[in-house]
């Protein structure tokens, strides 16, 4: 959904304020990391993208262009392929390049703005395509596939860039059962996984020498003075991001640089010096360790590929007879 103030509801902004207000309450303090996805934070991330520390996107690629044949013979032919949070497309192309006759394209984004971008480059791209962008929020709740006028009898979703390392275990594993049950009782899932790696390698994935993932950090600050009325200081927060061992997970944080207030709305907020908003968990799994997700959310997994230096891993799991995915908790 487009989120500036120019387009939201009064009622969104009240929802999209008390929902900042809440974690901001919250110890440790957090904002949600889909409140990154504005149209600056969308591109800003498409940069990250191409830093030479953010191994992750060139490893996917990697993976698609040399054995995007096995993929998409895996995959089978006339295929609906529907993607969760699918920013620019650029991965995406490699995949469509290597399925045999696909029905149909369903691209699904938080940012309405940049996800009609992406839309009309791709349909230029695949004029014979049939292309459907869906704006929403897929945390919140899964679109029907039957509602969308796209063929439904073989639809495979499609989860990249390893974002399902943004939900702990347990949301993880719901998600990847929901996302699959978009197909039905023979919905499948196609989904990308960074691994575990060398601490050093991982903490400069998430902060670049270039400064362009903490610009992206810090304007979720930018884009909530903007949407809701608050007043952060970008000047008084740094970004840092930090490897957690025992939970397996980049911390990317926003980190105040002295005593300060932060209004938003009527709400006033105390910080301290170094007191620490988190703005994202980023999960590294293990290969076996991600098959267990799966598994608990009713699903087999059929293949599964890896890059070249066993970094990244992209899967493809399926339904056991219709098996009804496990809830999940969106506070």
């Amino acid at each position: 959904m487009e989120t500036s103030t120019e387009t939201m509801t009064n009622d969104g902004v009240h929802s999209l304020r008390r929902e900042v207000i809440d974690g901001l309450r919250a110890r440790p303090r957090r904002i949600e990391c889909k409140l990154f996805y504005d149209l600056e934070g969308s591109r800003l991330f498409e940069a990250i993208c191409d830093q030479p520390e953010y191994y992750l996107t060139r490893c996917e690629i990697e993976i698609l262009e040399q054995q995007g044949p096995m993929i998409a013979a895996a995959l089978g032919p006339r295929i609906t392929l529907v993607e969760l949070g699918s920013g620019s497309g650029t991965k995406t192309r490699r995949l469509l390049d290597a399925l045999e006759e696909p029905a149909a394209y369903v691209p699904i984004d938080i940012s309405g703005e940049f996800l009609q971008e992406s839309a009309a480059i791709l349909r230029r791209v695949y004029p014979g395509l049939p292309i459907t962008p869906v704006v929403a929020d897929f945390t919140a709740g899964m679109p029907v596939i039957a509602d969308l006028g796209v063929p439904a009898e073989r639809v495979v979703t499609f989860f990249s860039g390893s974002s399902i390392g943004n939900f702990a275990p347990a949301e993880a594993s719901a998600l990847m059962g929901e996302a699959a049950a978009l197909g039905g009782p023979d919905g499948r899932l196609l989904i990308a996984v960074d691994l575990r790696k060398d601490r050093r390698i991982l903490e400069a994935a998430y902060d670049d020498a270039a400064g362009v993932t903490a610009a992206f950090n810090l304007n979720v600050m930018r884009r909530l003075n903007r949407d809701i009325g608050a007043d952060f200081d970008l000047d008084n927060f740094r970004h840092r991001a930090v490897w957690n061992p025992l939970s397996s997970r980049i911390e990317m944080q926003l980190v105040s640089l002295r005593r300060q207030q932060v209004r938003v709305g009527e709400v006033v907020f105390e910080f301290e010096t170094d007191e620490v908003i988190v703005s994202e968990h980023c999960y590294k799994h293990t290969i076996d360790g991600f098959a267990e997700l799966g598994r608990r959310a009713g699903l087999v997994r059929d293949r599964y590929w890896v890059d070249s230096a066993d970094r990244y891993s992209l899967h493809l799991f399926s339904r056991l007879g219709g098996h009804t995915a496990v809830s999940r908790s969106l506070s």
